[in-house]
Formats: structure tokens, C-alpha cells, sequence
């Protein structure tokens, strides 16, 4: 049975390529999906009343869709910020800043803690979960600020966030929008990320030292850094004494470390994985904050969650506008707006997928360089996030058209665009990481340029062979 495209289809395409030009010249894409989802609404349906409400609908789905995800990012948040201020992060981090002893040690220790921590924290709080605590170190043993700003950047922006093995937003996202199986995006994407991580991280460090020695970089002793982490922790000192720090930061990385064991052992995945983070999230929350606020606990709980929740919707706000775009690719088209497609219709992206197949030839290398084009096209807002809906959309197009390799290619834009616009490259996604080392963004965002540009050129030639 042949695919008939109709009208619906080529509007989604045009306005994947209105979000595409928006995206290249750094401007906002909201207005677009929606005067998309309208546009392919009163299209199907012939009803502008009908297409107002899809609008509201697609949003609805989306948020839906999405809840479980800005909901456990946003209780970590909360929990992150109780920890920086009792002061347990730094005795949780303490025993590592004994192992820092020279700068190549500094960068790698700094980097593979940044990269754990943002597995179960997300990289923003882990910056200043981490942060505040080895800036000092690194910088007595002479690294750097650029250096301790490159390294929790590439590993916790770069590699934890592109795989998001732990709390699965990313792969969340993409899978949903490439209308296949969270897991099948993660194991695809291990491989991938191992690559992406080992050939920017090296490739920097590399760079790194070479300016070091040419003397092209100066050991940055800031006071005015010393004194803010000072005053901090005299502040933090006031809430819980010595050993009940010590007793909460052996207790919560226990209780992760058991939720990571249950995991496997019960193989939860999915959104079963990310409630059961969420859960411990929350009860060290409440636990810690009541014992250390005592009858202000209460409260406290509420305002700590209240900055997650407005941390989790920040990030999230940009997303849920084209996420409902995309989604209408997919089995949200007949949630969202009826059931208005052609008779033999497989969804709007599998028949554009079939008749690009029919249409013209696609190759493996074609397809890969593409999910990584559009990867770094999307990351260019500097969210990371707003545009993987887009890279899984597309992977599916592609994956449908050369008969194989769906999950390979979703994770191959996933990467790309979160190394791109999750804060490694572009300067205004760099500011949690500068700000702490007191760097500036640009000139992080110049250092990162060359590393990250190799590393997804390599990652891109390893993907081309998986497919």
C-alpha cells in the first residue's frame, strides 16, 4: 500500500524547517510550534474552535508527557540547595580533595566526581554542590580556574548530560519523539558517549597543559573566590554540627547508591528508574531539613521546593511548546487532535520517513551527519533540551527511510545537541560553571570550541558504523 502525503505532512515539514532557521538565528521557536500546531489542526479538522482547543490540548500532552521528568529534575534541585547550605556537600567531597595533589590530578578527579554527581544531581546543581568545595584545592595545586571550569563543564554539562543514564530526561524526550523505547535510546547511546567523552575530555586536557607550560595560561589565586566560599561556610556551620554532617554525607550517597542497585536488580527503567530517585530525593529532603532547620523545618520544605520548582519550569518552560509540536508527529497526533490522518497512515513521521526512502536514496553517512547537524543546529538556543524533540523526530524520519538504526541516530542528535547548547559551547549555557570559577563565559565557551568540534566529528564516523 503506497503513503499519501497530504497537506499535514508537508506543513509539518515546512515548519521543521521554519524551527530549523529560527533556531540558526538564535531566536525563539514557541510562536512557531504553535502557529504550527494550529495551522496542521484546521488543516485536518476544518474547525477553527477545534484548532484553538488543540492548542491547550497540545500543551496538556506534552506536560503530561513530560511531568514525571521536570518533577523529579526540580525535587533534586531543591534537595541540591539543602545540601550547598548545611554544608553537607562539603564533607560528602572533602576525602577527594585530599587526593588532588598536582594539576593533571585536579582536572580528572574534578571532572570524574562533576560527571557522577550530575548522573543523580544534573549538572547545574552539581556545579555548585562541587564546586564552592575543589575550586580552592585546585587552584593551591595549580590548575587553573579555566581548567576547574572545563572540567565540571565537559564532564557534567558534556558527558552526564548527553547520556542521562540516572534520571532520563534526555533520553525521555528523545525517544518520544523518535516513537521508540527509552531504553533502546540508552543503549544506544552508551557507546556514543564513551567516545563523545573520552575524545573531548583528553583532546582538552591535552590543550590544556600545552598552554600551561607555553605559560599562556596564569594560575588564578582570586581572594575575592576564597572569600565568598569563606563566608558561605560560616553561614553553613550555624545549621548542623560536625558529626551530623558527617552522618548525612555518608547517608545520601548510600541511599543513591542502593536506588542504583535496585534498578538492576528489579530492572526498573524508564519512569519507574526516575520515581524512584524522585522518592529518595524527597525524603532526604524533608529529613535533612527538618533536623537541621527544627521548627522552621516545615517551612523550609515548602521554600526549598518552591526555587526547584522554578528551576524545574525554567529549564522546561522552552521545551513544552515544541515537545507538543513534535508529538503530533507521532500517537499524540490522534490524542491531540483527532483521528484525521489518511486511512493507511503510520503517523505523520513514518509516512514522511517511507516516502523519503521512495523519494530519493539516504545512506547511513548521510543520515548520521544530518542527526549531528541538526543536533548542533538545535543546541545553537542554548538550552540543549528545547530541541532534541527535533533531533528524535528526524532520527525516526532518517531511520525509517535507510530500514534500520532508529535508536543509534536519536542518540547521535541527542549528543550533539546537548554537548552543543546543555553548556559547553554556547556562552550563555556556560554561566553556572564560570560564575563559580569566576571565568569568563566566552573564553570558556572558545576553549571548549575545538575539543567539542572533534569529538563530534569522531563520534559521528563511530555512529556511522554502528548503523
Amino acid at each position: 500500500m503506497g503513503i499519501e502525503l497530504t497537506a499535514i505532512h508537508w506543513i509539518y515539514v515546512l515548519f521543521i524547517a521554519f524551527i530549523i532557521g529560527f533556531m540558526i538565528f538564535r531566536r525563539d521557536t514557541t510562536l512557531v510550534c504553535i502557529v504550527g500546531i494550529f495551522l496542521i489542526a484546521i488543516t485536518a479538522t476544518g474547525s477553527i474552535s477545534t484548532s484553538v482547543i488543540s492548542i491547550f490540548t497540545s500543551f496538556i500532552y506534552a506536560i503530561t508527557e513530560l511531568l514525571s521528568t521536570i518533577l523529579v529534575i526540580s525535587i533534586i534541585v531543591a534537595m541540591s540547595k539543602v545540601l550547598t547550605t548545611t554544608g553537607i556537600n562539603e564533607v560528602m567531597i572533602s576525602p577527594f580533595s585530599k587526593l588532588i595533589r598536582t594539576p593533571t590530578l585536579a582536572y580528572w578527579i574534578i571532572g570524574i566526581l562533576m560527571m557522577t554527581i550530575s548522573w543523580f544531581f544534573w549538572p547545574s546543581p552539581a556545579v555548585a554542590l562541587l564546586g564552592a568545595v575543589l575550586l580552592p584545592v585546585a587552584l593551591r595545586v595549580g590548575l587553573p580556574a579555566l581548567g576547574v571550569a572545563m572540567a565540571m563543564n565537559l564532564f557534567g554539562h558534556g558527558i552526564a548530560l548527553s547520556g542521562d543514564y540516572v534520571i532520563q530526561a534526555a533520553p525521555k524526550l528523545t525517544a518520544d519523539a523518535a516513537g521508540i523505547a527509552v531504553n533502546e535510546v540508552i543503549h544506544a547511546s552508551i557507546p556514543l558517549v564513551v567516545v563523545m567523552g573520552a575524545v573531548t575530555t583528553i583532546t582538552a586536557f591535552y590543550f590544556l597543559r600545552r598552554d600551561m607550560k607555553k605559560g599562556r595560561l596564569l594560575i588564578d589565586k582570586n581572594e575575592a573566590i576564597n572569600n565568598k566560599l569563606e563566608k558561605i561556610s560560616e553561614e553553613q556551620s550555624l545549621l548542623l554540627s560536625k558529626s551530623q554532617k558527617k552522618f548525612f554525607a555518608i547517608l545520601v550517597p548510600v541511599l543513591f547508591a542502593v536506588d542504583v542497585a535496585a534498578m538492576y536488580t528489579l530492572q526498573l527503567q524508564g519512569s519507574d528508574a526516575t520515581a524512584l530517585v524522585g522518592g529518595t530525593s524527597i525524603l532526604i529532603l524533608l529529613f535533612i531539613t527538618l533536623i537541621s532547620y527544627k521548627n522552621n523545618g516545615i517551612e523550609k520544605v515548602t521554600s526549598y521546593l518552591i526555587e526547584g520548582f522554578q528551576f524545574g519550569f525554567k529549564v522546561f518552560g522552552p521545551v513544552i511548546p515544541i515537545a507538543a509540536y513534535f508529538y503530533l508527529g507521532d500517537s499524540g497526533f490522534t490524542t491531540i487532535i483527532g483521528d484525521f490522518l489518511p486511512k493507511h497512515s503510520q503517523g505523520i513521521v513514518n509516512d514522511l520517513g517511507v516516502a523519503l526512502a521512495n523519494f530519493v536514496p539516504i545512506t547511513e553517512e548521510i543520515s548520521a551527519i544530518t542527526l549531528t547537524a541538526v543536533g548542533v543546529i538545535t543546541g545553537l538556543d542554548g538550552s540543549g533540551f528545547s530541541g532534541i524533540s527535533l533531533a528524535g523526530s528526524i532520527a525516526h524520519l532518517f531511520g525509517t527511510a535507510i530500514g534500520s538504526g532508529i535508536s543509534t541516530l536519536t542518540a547521535l542528535g541527542q549528543i550533539a545537541a546537548i554537548w552543543v547548547g546543555g553548556g559547553t559551547l554556547v556562552p550563555w549555557a556556560l554561566i553556572p560553571a564560570a560564575a563559580i570559577c569566576n571565568v569568563d563565559p566566552f573564553e570558556l565557551a572558545r576553549r571548549n570550541l575545538l575539543p567539542v568540534t572533534i569529538g563530534l566529528a569522531v563520534t559521528t564516523i563511530v555512529a556511522i558504523f554502528l548503523l
